[in-house]
């Protein structure tokens, strides 16, 4: 499956290929990704409702900007997506707004904070708490959202649950090595997916669940890693969005489990 290649990133997404969600939730919004989806979900006429969280609502100016436009139909939440109480939590005020969500994108991830957590360049740089940090972020964290959102699944109706991985994190693409918290974090997040396409191909059949790879995009989390960006292949959040939601619009049953590039291509695991 190729992703369409649409140069005008600033016309409203259509869903070509596939019914537009009607209920739709983007975790980690406020950031830059996460903040791109709930603007082009909720700027597609035919989308339904957005639902939009993040860690630090109040802080998240921007998104609150954005609800402020789209009155009615943009409503941001919390969400620490490393604390399984806040999950719960968010499950059940979700539950209380709505009673099915047909498309779900995680756009939590974490690769450097402000707490000194850095990716490991050598073996001697590795340390539990980097480890902890990054599993809890990059994989467990939407593991649960996917085991308190289950009840809110549409049972045959098409959905999709998509979260955002990295092309680092595949085992078999791997030949550069370092990185160890952030590639062992995003393979178990694209194993953790398979997992679940697995059981959701027998209890809920319509859903797709998928992990993607957005492209180096121009965000605080690839700030630092900017200068060695080979031109042209550092796209705006507009731009990775645009290519991410054609791929999340052509993806059917068989593509369930499955990472994806920003340009529609299979990564292997």
């Amino acid at each position: 499956m190729a992703a369409a290649i649409d140069l005008d990133w600033n016309s409203p997404f259509t869903f070509p290929r596939s019914a537009a969600p009607r209920h739709a939730l983007v975790t980690g919004a406020s950031g830059g990704i996460g903040l791109e989806f709930a603007r082009q979900l909720v700027e597609c006429p035919a989308v339904g409702h957005v639902f939009a969280v993040c860690r630090r609502p109040d802080a998240a100016g921007e998104l609150q900007e954005l609800a402020k436009a789209h009155a009615g139909r943009l409503t941001v939440g919390a969400l620490d997506i490393a604390d399984e109480a806040s999950v719960a939590a968010m499950a059940a005020w979700l539950a209380q707004r709505t009673d099915e969500i047909d498309l779900v994108v995680n756009c939590t991830g974490v690769l450097h904070d402000d707490g000194g957590l850095r990716p490991e360049r050598r073996l001697e740089e590795l340390n539990a708490e980097a480890l902890a940090r990054s599993f809890a972020v990059n994989a467990m964290g939407p593991a649960l959202v996917a085991r308190y959102l289950q009840p809110l699944f549409p049972k045959r109706e098409r959905a999709v649950f998509a979260s955002l991985s990295a092309r680092v994190g595949s085992i078999g693409d791997n030949r550069l090595g370092g990185w160890y918290s952030y590639r062992a974090s995003k393979a178990a997040l694209n194993q953790l997916t398979r997992t679940l396409a697995v059981e959701m191909g027998r209890r809920h059949k319509g859903l797709v669940c998928l992990t993607l790879h957005p492209g180096t995009t121009d965000t605080n989390l690839s700030k630092p890693f900017q200068a060695g960006v080979p031109e042209g292949k550092l796209f705006p959040p507009g731009r990775s969005v645009r290519h991410l939601l054609e791929v999340i619009d052509g993806a059917t049953s068989v593509d369930s489990g499955k990472l994806f590039a920003w340009d529609g291509q299979v990564i292997p695991w």
